[in-house]
């Protein structure tokens, strides 16, 4: 009895010391905790467009502002435009689909890409229209937000041509095939100095950049460069609506037979899209 009460006393004053040296329970541990998964919930009708299947994976907390979904998209499925206050990153886990930031053309994805959306970045993504995609999102919020809806995708922008990783990556080498062989310098300032510097400025996107052009080239009567610059256009996000719109607007201010040149060569092009 002697013996088990000074094993008492002796824990008690090892605890008391720890206590003084300041062992404590360890905060930083890693936490385990089991739950089982929440049943997944349809996409809202006002944030998503098609049928979508939206499955919570972490939600911020405490000690994180950090939270994670899984969404998976019918073919044709996507998101409405929106925004992340401290940007986004999406792994596609299956299938493919497409994402586009607002101005720029739309990108094709598809599983194991991985996707970094600038903060404040307005943009959509989705499903491919002939393929469903699943992706888990992963985004922080500040002051207990983190995504900025907005308007729904329309179908004329959802229905733009889409443009591969690889295609975007050699998007000059038709410069290099026109004038590469027997101007090799010109080939280079146009590529290194247009496409790859003022092309790329973020005071105007490709979008707009797209639309002066076209606007030039109708007003200077350049069928040539019109129809690379129209088919450019079209894959940077301007609708063949509002290419069109802008040859009436210019037959009064750049002449008529501008204007007729110019619907002949947009003509061919939208053909070919």
């Amino acid at each position: 009895m002697k013996k088990f009460a000074a094993t008492v006393v002796s824990l008690s004053v090892l605890a008391s010391a720890g206590a003084q040296i300041g062992i404590t329970q360890d905060s930083q541990a890693i936490q385990i905790k089991r739950i089982a998964p929440p049943a997944p919930a349809l996409g809202p009708l006002e944030h998503f467009t098609g049928p979508v299947r939206i499955e919570p994976l972490f939600d911020a907390n405490d000690l994180s502002r950090t939270s994670s979904t899984r969404v998976t998209f019918a073919p044709g499925a996507r998101t409405a435009w929106h925004s992340h206050t401290l940007g986004q990153t999406l792994i596609v886990t299956s299938g493919s689909g497409r994402v586009q930031r607002w101005g720029d053309p739309i990108q094709d994805i598809r599983q194991g890409d991985l996707i970094w959306i600038p903060p404040g970045e307005k943009h959509w993504h989705g499903a491919s229209p002939n393929s469903s995609m699943s992706h888990i999102g992963i985004a922080e919020r500040l002051d207990g937000k983190a995504t900025e809806w907005m308007e729904p995708v329309s179908d004329s922008q959802y229905g733009m041509p889409a443009r591969s990783v690889a295609a975007l990556g050699s998007s000059n080498s038709r410069t290099q095939s026109l004038m590469g062989d027997i101007a090799p310098k010109l080939s280079e300032l146009t590529e290194k100095v247009l496409y790859d510097d003022v092309w790329q400025r973020p005071q105007l996107s490709q979008r707009d950049r797209s639309l002066v052009t076209v606007a030039a080239l109708i007003a200077m009567n350049r069928p040539d460069q019109l129809r690379s610059h129209l088919a450019r256009a079209c894959a940077n996000g301007v609708t063949q609506e509002e290419l069109i719109e802008t040859i009436t607007q210019l037959a009064f201010y750049a002449g008529w037979p501008n204007a007729v040149t110019a619907i002949t060569v947009a003509r061919e092009v939208f053909k070919g899209n």
